[in-house]
């Protein structure tokens, strides 16, 4: 489906962008959006609370408002005790309360494994929606969170994991990204995503245009608690191979840059941060919002040029 088959669809599927946008009306636009995911921790309401935050985050990146919401499950029902799914659902009910996003019903099917997940329905205004394409030359890079989750979990299933380091992961990936998508209102915001799946530099990736690139300084990275040191150990999820595999070849990398650093820069991400690129005029008043909004880990972690024509520096 394109806009030569439908005029009002102003977000469709051929920019990889994190939610399908269609325009209601002159001042009203509809954001669309589901994801789901095989549990990453063992209690179900931490789950529960981290599939929701992820499935949400894809509305806040889009520049919109949460509204409304339906339960994605699939459950073996005749292998697994019914309380894990119970326990799930009060979970990311839990976390759409937080949102103040109304739970309208949902779909479950017997699944020989574990998902959920949730299709989330949100509002903005037309001339107000955040793509991922549509940065500048001179636009600052602002990432929300850190990364590392997928080294980290990958530590915690081999039962290597340091549970300060789980904890850690744990709160971030159960964090809304509602505020820092508040935080961006009013702002010259020019391009937005969220860092999830296909690491930061997949989703970074989807920002690069013919004429223009990104480079990220990777001593400004926020970097979740034992994440470098796990990754200097090779404790790396088989999806970071896959996402380097796929985006090396747009990748420039400064000498000094320590192949840790260069892993983690394709580590998948669950329930990751917002990667903003704004105005160099407007990115440190962006920076003081999210602070002041507790947003800690948010900072300037790079910069959009036009001599970087299609790529990607790590420097």
């Amino acid at each position: 489906m394109d806009r030569s088959v439908h005029p009002d669809l102003i977000v469709g599927i051929h920019n990889s962008d994190d939610a399908g946008v269609l325009r209601l009306s002159d001042d009203l636009a509809l954001i669309q959006t589901v994801d789901f995911f095989t549990p990453i921790v063992d209690d179900p309401e931490t789950f529960g609370r981290i599939a929701a935050a992820n499935s949400l985050s894809d509305v806040y990146a889009m520049g919109g408002r949460a509204v409304c919401a339906m339960n994605v499950v699939g459950f073996p029902i005749n292998k697994l005790p019914v309380d894990l799914l119970k326990g799930c659902l009060k979970g990311g009910q839990e976390k759409l309360k937080e949102a103040d996003v109304a739970l309208a019903g949902g779909h479950s099917i017997d699944s020989p494994e574990f998902f959920f997940g949730l299709s989330v329905s949100g509002t903005v205004h037309p001339d107000h929606v955040l793509m991922n394409r549509g940065a500048k030359d001179g636009d600052v890079l602002v990432l929300t969170k850190p990364i590392g989750t997928g080294v980290i979990t990958t530590a915690l299933k081999g039962g290597n994991a340091d549970p300060e380091a789980v904890e850690k992961i744990v709160i971030s990936m159960e964090e809304l990204n509602k505020s820092a998508a508040e935080c961006m209102e009013g702002l010259d915001v020019h391009a937005c995503t969220d860092v999830t799946g296909f690491g930061l530099v997949g989703h970074a990736a989807e920002m690069i245009e013919p004429d223009i690139g990104l480079e990220i300084d990777t001593s400004s990275l926020p970097l979740f608690h034992k994440a470098y040191e796990y990754a200097a150990m090779g404790l790396m999820p088989g999806g970071l191979h896959r996402n380097k595999k796929y985006r090396q070849s747009m990748l420039e990398v400064s000498a000094h840059v320590s192949q840790p650093l260069q892993d983690l820069a394709f580590d998948p991400q669950t329930s990751g941060g917002l990667l903003v690129a704004i105005s160099k005029e407007h990115a440190d008043e962006l920076l003081e919002r999210m602070h002041d909004a507790k947003i800690d880990s948010a900072r300037a972690i790079g910069t959009v040029s036009t001599d970087l024509q299609g790529k990607i520096r790590l420097s």
